[in-house]
């Protein structure tokens, strides 16, 4: 049996990879040994450098994965240069924060394509060619708002809600195929988009929290590693929620 949560030979493409969760996963799922396509829509390259620096294998490619034709150029890219994909780490995401009254049409569309259309994108891409190799592992980031909700982010949530219904649903198509499809639903996770919010917000929302403290990107990223493992094989169409307890159902 092969050590626990080891990804030797496999390639992954972690979305959205530049930095806070997408940076941690990338850096976790390289240090088991995967070769790692971090997708960042800066271009800066800073998270292959760092993984490269440690001995792991890295490249980098700048796409808008809203943007189908750019999805399609970053799963291409990831095939021309290492051969191969077995794991699609759909994470790229923003925020465009609002009551719905105040919200402009513009903000709900762009978290949307982002957030949504560009798991859609990325995904499609991906599975056409794991289907012919009839082994795929694909991870969706969610969030705790898509299940609880929460209040000024109705665009958010909305596009995490349906991560969740993807996620499912695409994991009942592909099964056959040997392609598992999960999601993990992170709570407040210490990342920049912690660091924006105002001091009172943030220690009301950390109250909410049974285990009392923010998350770590490293935990996400450990949870994200198992599930891209083979230990994770009949593990599909689940939320795994990895939030300090504030969603428990």
């Amino acid at each position: 049996m092969p050590d626990l949560l080891t990804l030797e030979n496999r390639i992954a493409v972690v979305t959205g990879g530049g930095r806070g969760i997408g940076r941690a996963i990338a850096h976790e799922l390289a240090r088991r040994g995967a070769a790692v396509v971090i997708n960042d829509k800066s271009g800066e390259g800073v998270v292959c450098s760092e993984i490269q620096d440690a001995g792991g294998k890295a490249s980098c490619f700048k796409a808008d994965v809203s943007d189908f034709g750019e999805a399609q150029g970053l799963i291409k890219f990831t095939l021309d240069t290492f051969g191969d994909l077995h794991i699609l780490v759909n994470n790229a995401g923003i925020t465009r924060d609002g009551l719905i009254l105040t919200m402009s049409e513009q903000d709900w569309d762009s978290v949307l394509a982002v957030n949504l259309k560009g798991t859609f994108n990325c995904s499609k891409a991906a599975v056409k060619h794991m289907i012919r190799k009839r082994y795929g592992r694909i991870i969706c980031i969610a969030s705790v708002a898509g299940q609880m909700g929460n209040a000024g982010q109705t665009n958010y949530a909305s596009s995490k809600a349906g991560m969740i219904g993807f996620t499912k649903s695409l994991a009942r198509e592909v099964a056959s195929r040997n392609i598992t499809v999960n999601a993990l639903a992170p709570g407040f996770v210490d990342t920049d988009i912690l660091k924006a919010m105002a001091p009172e917000t943030l220690e009301a929302a950390v109250k909410m929290v049974p285990l009392g403290r923010k998350g770590k990107p490293e935990e996400i990223a450990f949870a994200a590693a198992f599930l891209a493992s083979d230990q994770a094989a009949y593990i599909t169409g689940q939320v795994l929620g990895v939030d300090g307890g504030m969603a428990m159902m």
